[in-house]
């Protein structure tokens, strides 16, 4: 989370949220009884899985319909998803893989600098806004690339966006408009 030597910024992926279909209704019960590192939660009506390689958490519905978190890439999500689905296979449901899909993508990166947050929402007004009662981030809010940035005060930014691409297209708009802004040290 710290910038290159040849002033680029590091962009680090957190998480990557992904979906996908089998195709088939789930016995919940059975993935329950017969599967590894599941969680069944009757109440919710899901069950949780969890993959150790690709590190990958999963929501599992009985339509058919699981949302896996966790990864660090979008091929990786697509890996443990895949690997998700084979496993449903292996306890004997006729699950075929579709509609796979990147829904959200989490990344932070540092800037080399402070910055003030009252004079980033001033100059970036309808877009950008700040409640330091509520939250201590200002929240700036992009239509294209669509992205949802948090910039915090001491030069830490939170991004979450649809895909990888918005993330870095996000950080490059940004950017210019958070070095106008640096606090004096």
């Amino acid at each position: 989370m710290e910038s290159n030597n040849e002033g680029e910024l590091d962009i680090i992926i957190s998480n990557v949220v992904a979906t996908f279909r089998t195709r088939c209704h789930l016995n919940l019960r059975t993935i329950a009884l017969e599967g590894n590192n599941v969680i069944y939660k009757p109440e919710q009506g899901t069950v949780t899985m969890k993959l150790r390689k690709p590190r990958i958490t999963a929501n599992i519905w009985s339509s058919g319909k699981i949302i896996c978190t966790g990864a660090s890439s979008e091929d990786e999500a697509k890996l443990g998803a895949r690997r998700l689905a084979r496993c449903l296979q292996k306890l004997g449901f006729k699950v075929k893989f579709s509609a796979f899909k990147v829904v959200n993508v989490m990344a932070g990166c540092s800037m080399p600098f402070k910055i003030s947050l009252i004079d980033f929402t001033k100059k970036n007004r309808p877009i950008a806004t700040y409640e330091p009662e509520l939250h201590p981030a200002a929240m700036y809010t992009m239509r294209q690339p669509k992205a949802t940035i948090k910039v915090f005060s001491t030069g830490s930014v939170t991004i979450l966006g649809p895909s990888v691409d918005n993330v870095a297209a996000a950080v490059q708009h940004v950017y210019p408009l958070l070095s106008e802004c640096r606090r004096p040290l």
